[in-house]
């Protein structure tokens, strides 16, 4: 592994060391995959406006998320059955998040348990939540989530339904048989009939609550005394509601591509976010972060850090721990490089200025 100079080398391994069924998974998007392939596309268009003759002998990367300190902008995003990957799957990956002084979000369907991640050490830790029909059953997540120490909710709000993801269907995607969802109580994605269909699809259908609404974020609030992240929003106005519905944060994502699809890249749909909030939540970003190029851009943009997914079960695939350790400090290195190459010491330093997005030209008429 020691000939792998950034993090997308780390698909092409993992490609060779998975089953299809398993790579595919992790891999694929939604129906036709635009969104999938403009989530990194949409990043290469935004160009950079590098200031010069600035000390940066120092650069400080430190940053505080919801009160916690970490080391940098750059977080791990809820990846579902880790297990799939690596043995050691999310332990690992709640490892390699604390040696990095960051914070791992945890999947509601983890293949490891939240007490589990909690017994790694004293790392900081979210926890992602489907608000499925049973509220009992996610009220005892909740309970868990808390007792384990686990430090603020991600929940995720754009899967009333699951989105059509073909490459699952193909495969007749199931959960290996000496796996289990560790979080997902009375959700057992191998009891299917794997003739047709994607079991994923099936039994996620069978538990999503498709009448899911702002009512139910209030109801959140009462439960638990955590604070909650909204995950998924796109838009303006679902953005001003938020703020209204109390959530403490905001991430801008489309699920990785994987649930509707011609969705606009998160990059794109992350500065209407930002201006509509009006610096009351802070707002992050998920989806096609490959670079530290791609972390600056975020937050130049207004973000106050991003989470990185395919990239982390990618590298656990191909090398455990050691793997997802190495893809940190990559995207760390090349984020405190973006910075100084930009003449930036400290993240506030990082503004609107430092960039040109495509969206910044549209109002210049072109010449006859």
């Amino acid at each position: 592994m020691d000939q792998i100079t950034n993090v997308v080398e780390y698909e092409a391994i993992a490609k060779e060391k998975l089953p299809k069924m398993i790579y595919d998974y992790y891999a694929s998007g939604a129906e036709d995959q635009w969104t999938l392939q403009e989530n990194r596309n949409a990043f290469s268009r935004i160009l950079f406006r590098p200031r010069i003759l600035i000390d940066v002998s120092k650069i400080d990367m430190t940053t505080t998320v919801l009160g916690f300190k970490i080391s940098m902008p750059i977080m791990i995003a809820p990846t579902a059955m880790q297990k799939m990957a690596h043995p050691e799957g999310e332990v690992a990956t709640a490892r390699a998040a604390s040696a990095a002084g960051t914070i791992m979000t945890l999947s509601s369907l983890a293949t490891s348990s939240v007490e589990e991640v909690a017994s790694t050490g004293p790392g900081i830790h979210f926890f992602q939540l489907y608000m499925i029909k049973d509220r009992h059953v996610v009220a005892r997540l909740i309970r868990r989530a808390e007792r384990a120490g686990f430090k603020a909710i991600a929940l995720t709000v754009d899967t009333p339904r699951l989105g059509r993801r073909e490459a699952d269907i193909k495969n007749r995607f199931s959960l290996p048989s000496h796996l289990t969802l560790k979080n997902s109580e009375g959700l057992d994605l191998r009891k299917i009939d794997k003739t047709n269909d994607s079991g994923l699809a099936r039994h996620l259908a069978e538990q999503a609550n498709r009448s899911l609404n702002w009512k139910d974020v209030e109801w959140l609030q009462t439960i638990t005394h955590l604070p909650i992240l909204l995950k998924g929003v796109l838009t303006a106005e679902d953005a001003s509601l938020a703020v209204l519905a109390g959530a403490a944060g905001i991430i801008v994502s489309n699920h990785g591509a994987r649930q509707l699809d011609y969705v606009p890249a998160t990059i794109m749909a992350l500065e209407e976010v930002v201006k509509a909030v009006q610096g009351q939540v802070p707002v992050f970003v998920d989806g096609g972060v490959r670079r530290g190029t791609d972390v600056f851009k975020a937050l130049a943009l207004g973000a106050s850090g991003v989470f990185i997914g395919r990239p982390v079960v990618f590298s656990l695939a191909a090398d455990g721990e050691a793997g997802v350790r190495k893809v940190l400090q990559m995207l760390r290195d090349e984020f405190e490089l973006t910075m100084a190459l930009s003449g930036c010491r400290s993240l506030k330093e990082i503004t609107r200025n430092h960039i040109v997005a495509p969206w910044d030209l549209s109002h210049i008429a072109p010449r006859m």
